[in-house]
């Protein structure tokens, strides 16, 4: 094989640090976000949390419509001229800005080498007053700490148990029992496991003793409230809150209708699930009448007695976008117009330490000198970074609600079709930065909280030639449900032809689609007893 050589021309895109920084930084969750800070703020020295007002720099949208300095590209600019100079590519300049550029072993974070305090340093999110607890002389309680006063199933119980005249061996093992039931307030694990988990496998003695103990307990467990609470499985649950209702005297339950619904859970629950009523009459041995009773006081109970004990702390959703209401409606067309505005509680206020960036300045040339200044600039572009995240969440939260004014007044079924290049077109963004800008992100609305994705959803054809969204049509169908008759519930098919005397055009394989992302049963499990 002869040698020679060859010249060859190939272009790819190589991210910065810094840039690499800011996508992800954009795509993180507020949690995450908040999580990033503070090990940022562990790391780096330069860097500091404050509280006090100070000028916020110029960067963000105040200069977003600026021409871009030589040195400042954005995460967009970056995507886009990957795509610009890859002419065979297509559409590969998206994951070519995914990944880190070839050729840097260590993030570069030197910068143009200085040392003296530039205008980043200053405290960025001067907007956001210091976050405080609320106390008790504050009117509006705090969500968490609402939450966290909330009392939990367990400590319910456990109170309970208090009252109870019990060995200091029984109040032991019904004090584990509770501590073993799960949300729903259900003991899933068997007594046999929990005795070998406390005993061992080996000391059958010990576990026999322990299984007679947890048994007593477990009987302890069930007279507490709320009704059901440590049954085994749905059919015990059920069983317990009807023999509560027969022994209670002043319940205005029939006793022969609870008397055939106990008979009923006593048979297999899927032909309680499927409605099956002449099976099941033929089980129980009482008429039709008598079962169709007992199936509906049995819809009456409560499957999961511990829902009502559920954490609300998991529930809750800080929003990172708030819109509210600005002054009266237009008179021509009914629409108001809506501020927009980011959450300052999510917003972190930080800042460059002008005491320790001041004592690196004054020791130009020490040792360990060029490794601090990394430090200070990583710490910098930390700053930058982060407000870029916010302005560009603020940018697209606006240009949502520009496009979706019709839902902020008039609900869902007044949602217009919208993809993430709507947006991305008209703010010069590409689409895989509205894809993370909208994922776990949030928007408190005068009607909700919804995450920004929500607000996305693709269009059906109408006679009229244009599109209905998506979720005006899953709007529409949970309209037409709740209208329905309950003794004869809609089909699909006739859900579809519904949707179609309004000029939407939806197939019905469609309309189950969206009728199981409603959560909404079939029409044979729809139908009222």
């Amino acid at each position: 094989m002869k040698p020679g050589l060859s010249l060859r021309v190939s272009q790819h895109l190589a991210l910065t640090p810094q840039l690499q920084q800011s996508i992800r930084l954009l795509q993180l969750s507020t949690l995450e976000l908040s999580q990033e800070v503070e090990q940022m703020l562990d790391e780096n020295p330069f860097l500091e949390r404050t509280a006090e007002e100070a000028p916020r720099e110029e960067f963000g949208l105040d200069a977003a419509d600026t021409p871009a300095q030589a040195d400042d590209y954005s995460v967009d600019d970056a995507i886009f001229l990957g795509a610009s100079n890859t002419s065979a590519a297509g559409g590969d300049g998206q994951n070519d800005a995914e990944t880190p550029g070839s050729g840097a072993d260590e993030p570069d974070w030197s910068g143009d080498g200085t040392v003296e305090m530039a205008p980043n340093d200053a405290e960025w999110g001067g907007d956001a007053p210091a976050r405080t607890r609320n106390d008790a002389e504050g009117d509006d309680a705090d969500a968490t700490e609402l939450a966290r006063s909330h009392e939990s199933l367990t400590a319910y119980l456990h109170r309970q148990a208090l009252s109870l005249r019990l060995s200091d061996v029984d109040c032991a093992a019904l004090r584990f029992l509770i501590e073993s039931l799960n949300d729903d307030g259900y003991l899933e694990e068997p007594l046999e496991e929990l005795a070998i988990a406390l005993a061992g496998p080996d000391d059958l003695e010990q576990i026999e003793e322990l299984v007679h103990r947890f048994t007593v307990a477990q009987r302890l467990l069930q007279s507490l409230e709320p009704t059901g609470v440590g049954a085994r499985n749905l059919a015990e649950c059920l069983t317990l809150q009807l023999t509560a209702m027969a022994a209670d005297e002043d319940s205005d339950a029939d006793p022969d209708t609870v008397r055939t619904a106990l008979s009923i859970c006593q048979q297999p629950l899927e032909m309680l699930a499927r409605r099956d009523i002449r099976r099941l009459t033929q089980l129980c041995g009482d008429g039709e009448e008598r079962t169709r009773a007992a199936m509906a006081l049995i819809a009456r109970l409560e499957p999961r007695p511990g829902r009502r004990f559920a954490d609300v702390e998991r529930n809750i959703i800080v929003p990172d976008v708030i819109v509210r209401k600005a002054g009266r409606a237009n008179g021509r067309d009914g629409q108001h117009n809506f501020i927009v505005q980011l959450n300052p509680d999510v917003m972190p206020r930080l800042r460059v330490h002008d005491i320790y960036a001041g004592a690196l300045r004054g020791h130009k040339g020490g040792e360990g000198h060029q490794g601090m200044q990394q430090r200070l600039q990583e710490a910098r572009w930390f700053i930058k970074n982060i407000q870029q995240r916010f302005d560009t969440i603020l940018r697209v939260s606006r240009a949502i609600v520009e496009r979706q004014k019709n839902f902020f007044t008039h609900g869902e079924l007044a949602m217009r079709p919208l993809v993430l290049r709507d947006i991305a077109d008209e703010l010069g963004l590409h689409e895989s930065t509205i894809s993370r800008v909208t994922t776990a992100k949030y928007m408190a609305t005068p009607i909700g909280t919804y995450e920004l994705k929500y607000f996305f959803g693709s269009g059906l054809g109408t006679e009229t030639g244009g599109n209905a969204s998506s979720t005006a049509v899953r709007a529409l169908i949970k309209q037409f449900v709740s209208a329905e008759n309950p003794a004869k519930p809609l089909s699909d098919s006739q859900i579809a032809e519904m949707l179609k005397e309004q000029g939407i055009e939806c197939a019905r394989r469609t309309v189950a689609k969206y009728r199981e992302a409603l959560k909404i049963a079939p029409a044979n499990l729809r139908k009222a007893l």
